[in-house]
């Protein structure tokens, strides 16, 4: 009886183990995905538009996404939602744009690759997640690496660039956190909190976009193929597997696969448009991919119980469980990826 008990322990550990694994690689293709954007938005898209392509990446895929799932929010979720829509979409975008005009290229990248710290400092507050010397340290390993791989020579300091850069981190890195905390209301899957979400934040850009840089530029069948791809693939089908990550991992976890973006933003610009990569950023890549690892096992393990919130302590658990519960570091890694 006690070597079945033992089997059928080992059993499900196995079991836990590689549904872990699975949730870490489903939700690390976010990132890589937002890596690509760079390149879509250099090859595909108008220049110099960059609120509108933010509005066109958020508001066409959460309207679709609504039409699919047929469910808005109800009760406080409709002001839950508008929050979360702003803080990882509406104020997100504009401030990340904003920093990437302002400073020297790479520098909102490394500005934004703090998210981890921010997280940590914020799931400390809000979820209990004590963070460690390691969590802290692997996050400032992550923020380095980053730096070596984006990094371009200096340029001028923008105090106005600056605050975007760390506004735009914190936004996101609370709606992490947030997203956490409220969890989802009962019957709600990731894919219906991704849909409000994105229709919230696309709404909040419209009027800014249409404010700031007028009327939608003519297209022409390359620009509509990248809109496409940018709210189907890039925004649509990422931010789900971002939103079911955060369901179903800690916050702090989930905020260290951010540095995936910029690493594939790298390797895109190398194999698809011939940029050289130097030692320093080889050196780089390897040490924000190390870090990224060690995010995944640099959080305590207890599951913490939060107090308030919808949802909040049925869905607030640790990395090590397999049950469910939102760049800088996530989307464009240089100033160019946006100017261009």
């Amino acid at each position: 009886m006690n070597q079945n008990q033992n089997q059928n322990k080992q059993n499900q550990n196995q079991n836990q183990h590689r549904n872990r694994l699975a949730t870490v690689a489903l939700t690390a293709l976010a990132p890589v995905s937002w890596g690509s954007t760079y390149f879509v938005t250099t090859q595909f898209l108008p220049a110099d538009r960059p609120l509108f392509t933010g509005m066109m990446r958020a508001l066409p895929a959460g309207l679709a996404l609504l039409a699919v799932t047929r469910r808005l929010p109800r009760g406080d979720w409709w002001w839950k939602a508008a929050v979360l829509g702003a803080l990882n979409i509406g104020a997100f975008f504009p401030l990340l744009f904003l920093s990437a005009y302002r400073l020297p290229g790479g520098m909102a990248a490394v500005i934004g690759s703090v998210g981890p710290l921010w997280v940590a400092g914020l799931a400390a507050l809000f979820l209990g997640e004590k963070p460690t010397l390691r969590t802290l340290l692997t996050g400032i390993a992550a923020a380095l690496g980053v730096s070596l791989v984006v990094l371009k020579a200096a340029g001028s300091f923008d105090a106005i660039g600056v605050i975007a850069a760390l506004g735009s981190s914190a936004s996101m890195s609370a709606g992490t956190v947030f997203t956490k905390r409220w969890g989802r209301p009962e019957g709600a899957g990731p894919l219906i909190l991704t849909g409000w979400q994105l229709t919230a934040g696309g709404l909040l850009i419209a009027p800014v976009a249409f404010f700031v840089e007028g009327a939608p530029p003519a297209l022409d069948g390359s620009n509509v193929a990248g809109y496409v791809y940018l709210a189907l693939v890039n925004t649509a089908v990422a931010y789900w597997l971002w939103f079911r990550g955060i369901g179903r991992m800690t916050a702090t976890s989930v905020t260290f696969l951010g540095p995936l973006s910029p690493l594939t933003a790298a390797v895109i610009g190398w194999a698809a448009l011939g940029q050289a990569l130097a030692p320093a950023q080889l050196l780089g890549m390897a040490l924000a991919f190390g870090a990224t690892l060690a995010g995944q096992v640099a959080v305590a393990p207890k599951a913490p119980v939060v107090a308030g919130g919808d949802g909040a302590a049925a869905t607030a658990q640790s990395f090590s469980s397999s049950e469910d519960s939102a760049l800088k570091s996530s989307m464009d890694v240089t100033g160019a990826a946006v100017r261009r």
